[in-house]
């Protein structure tokens, strides 16, 4: 569709809520190479902003679709728009994200719809090499994700003469104006075809997006998806503030003192993965890592073990977790902070299902208490602050728990013969407390005493940072802060394992993190 200045009214033509949900993936006459991708995503039926929205994309009208965050935004316009792909050469759609963790995720996501396809992705942004980027695009790249930095950087040096995306999406667009980003977006907008489906997708509507959507749309159908909560009210949400390097100390006293049925703990990368199934299988846990480097009968082995519960304890990448459908996981622990609220409500939404109660655990840093503060905001969830029990705490219940079992005990016929024979060299008072002991040492608790941040400590730090942030000294670890040409975070908190790697169905790049 062309684009031509103020020739556009943004106006709700759909409004819809939880009920329409439960239209199934193949009422929308999708390609059976892209059903068969939703298929092995494990996905079965679409929520209500794709039930909406990809009969719209599919059409392919301009459309604006403002949801919560959690509500399968990607899969609504990455469904349609790689259906309606001719893959004749070139790039044919382009994704623009606030962020290089956010491109990563869609990257990964848009690369498992399209694999049976062939498409091919590239995932654009600040702190790597241009001409790495550059080179995978031009080696025949169909799908672009890109941060708005790079990408402006990229097309207003003229390094990609041909780039000519056939369909835009601006993704999380009220955060790109929160990040500052908004005249990198206009200027951008003026190197792209006149003559293109242009997808706009929001959590929120404020107005300088809604003069953004009449610029750069035509005609858009404005789809609106009402709802009450973002987040399952079945779920006791909790975070604890913790020093850094306290996080694995963090993860097996929680796991201790915890009521656990099963338990996903999400991780970052997949090195995080293989450590971490480490450490707590050395501490007794039945754990097991799964990334995205596993073959395919390896992860189906282990899915299979964690659902028949032979496996207690999941770690897990982003990726990976997807397409697990498990109703009985009681936990989920944030070893990290996730990146966005979009992947906080993704992997919190493993527990509370089929009517029974779960609890999300997320671990955190005070440096990461900006990042908590913006999924509370932009999620609308309660999160309480909780403090790590003790080792004493642990150990006095882990009492409490052996005196009830002792007290429901069976007395099997043979116990007297262990009996007899203890008897034979001690009293009845040893005996006693050498059995108590054997059973208490099998329940040790393990770690230092006391774990995390005490609350005298924590308001301290807490204090001092809001002092800085009144001050006028903005953190360099925020987003504000962190804002440059190349789109990326130069805060503490970003990774960067080299951008612009490219997914595709014959050649899966080695670098690639899940």
């Amino acid at each position: 569709m062309s684009t031509e200045e103020n020739n556009t009214e943004v106006t709700e033509n759909v409004e819809v809520s939880e009920i329409d949900a439960g239209i199934g993936f193949d009422t929308f006459g999708l390609k059976r190479e892209i059903l068969q991708s939703i298929g092995y995503a494990g996905f079965k039926v679409a929520s209500p902003i794709q039930a909406k929205a990809i009969p719209v994309i599919l059409q392919g009208r301009d459309v604006v679709g403002q949801a919560h965050t959690g509500t399968g935004k990607t899969a609504a316009f990455g469904l349609p728009a790689m259906n309606n792909m001719h893959l004749k050469g070139g790039v044919e759609l382009l994704v623009i994200t606030p962020t290089r963790e956010l491109a990563n995720q869609v990257s990964d996501e848009l690369f498992q719809y399209g694999k049976k396809l062939g498409i091919r992705t590239v995932t654009v942004y600040g702190g790597s090499s241009y001409g790495r980027q550059i080179g995978l695009i031009e080696r025949g790249a169909q799908v672009v994700i890109a941060t708005p930095g790079r990408l402006m950087d990229i097309l207003s040096r003229d390094m990609l003469p041909n780039f000519a995306p056939t369909t835009v999406v601006l993704d999380e667009a009220d955060e790109m104006l929160d990040m500052g980003f908004l005249d990198d977006i206009n200027e951008i907008f003026t190197y792209l075809p006149q003559e293109r489906q242009t997808l706009l997708f929001s959590a929120t509507m404020p107005d300088p997006i809604k003069q953004l959507a009449k610029r750069i749309l035509v005609n858009p159908e404005f789809i609106s998806i009402t709802k009450g909560e973002t987040t399952n009210s079945d779920i006791a949400q909790q975070y604890y503030v913790i020093d850094e390097n306290e996080r694995d100390d963090a993860i097996i006293r929680l796991l201790d003192s915890e009521e656990t049925d099963k338990v996903i703990v999400f991780c970052r990368t997949k090195k995080e993965v293989d450590r971490l199934s480490n450490v707590l299988s050395s501490v007794g846990y039945n754990a097991k890592g799964l990334h995205g480097d596993m073959e395919q009968r390896q992860r189906e082995t282990i899915i299979k073990g964690f659902k028949e519960a032979s496996i207690d304890v999941l770690i897990a990448t982003d990726v990976a977790a997807r397409g697990i459908h498990v109703n009985d996981i009681s936990h989920v622990i944030n070893y990290h902070i996730p990146f966005d609220p979009e992947s906080y409500v993704h992997r919190i939404g493993r527990t509370g299902r089929a009517g029974k109660k779960g609890v999300a655990i997320t671990l955190l840093t005070p440096m990461e208490f900006k990042e908590l503060q913006r999924i509370k905001a932009k999620v609308g969830t309660k999160m309480e602050h909780a403090y790590i029990p003790s080792k004493g705490d642990v150990k006095q219940a882990g009492l409490n728990k052996l005196i009830d079992e002792i007290a429901k005990q069976h007395v099997f016929d043979e116990a007297h013969t262990v009996l007899d024979a203890l008897s034979e060299e001690y009293d009845q008072a040893q005996i006693i407390y050498k059995l108590t002991s054997l059973l208490m040492e099998r329940t040790a608790v393990k770690g230092p005493n006391e774990i995390g941040i005490a609350p005298e400590r924590l308001e301290k730090i807490l204090k001092n940072m809001s002092n800085n942030r009144s001050g006028g000294n903005r953190s360099r670890g925020g987003y504000q802060g962190n804002r440059n040409r190349s789109g990326g975070n130069r805060g503490g908190g970003s990774r960067g394992n080299g951008g612009g790697h490219r997914r595709d169905s014959g050649n899966r790049d080695r670098g690639h993190r899940s």
